[in-house]
């Protein structure tokens, strides 16, 4: 009887300090970029290639950008689309002033001596909690 409880008064303390524990926090204060990308039609496979590992070097070089993502498993385009996006580019920033600092830096404008002279068209969404 004495096992039981202190089984049921070990449970019941588990219980109340779970219960009042805050939950994890799910909605991060980072920034994902997101961007939809049609190439142009005279963009080499090399050209698409160079662009795509030079963003994936970017977190090497611009210290706001923690993580990002180049093989896009879906895109979806409007329908009548006259331009069809074929890549996305995802980039997490550490927060929305990282995203805003990026803007005009060496390291974007680095990248994007590869990747402007052959984007056709693109789409960005930028996203945080």
């Amino acid at each position: 009887m004495k096992k039981l409880l202190s089984l049921v008064v070990t449970v019941s303390l588990l219980s109340l300090g779970a219960a009042t524990m805050p939950a994890a926090d799910t909605a991060p204060k980072s920034v994902v970029h997101v961007v939809t990308v049609a190439f142009k039609a005279e963009a080499t496979p090399a050209q698409v290639a160079a662009a795509l590992d030079g963003v994936k070097q970017l977190p090497a070089k611009y210290a706001g950008i923690t993580h990002v993502w180049t093989n896009a498993i879906k895109v979806q385009n409007p329908e009548g689309a006259k331009v069809k996006k074929t890549h996305v580019i995802v980039m997490e920033f550490a927060s929305e002033q990282a995203l805003k600092d990026y803007t005009d830096s060496p390291a974007q404008k680095e990248w994007y001596k590869l990747y402007l002279p052959i984007r056709e068209v693109s789409t960005t969404y930028d996203i945080t909690n």
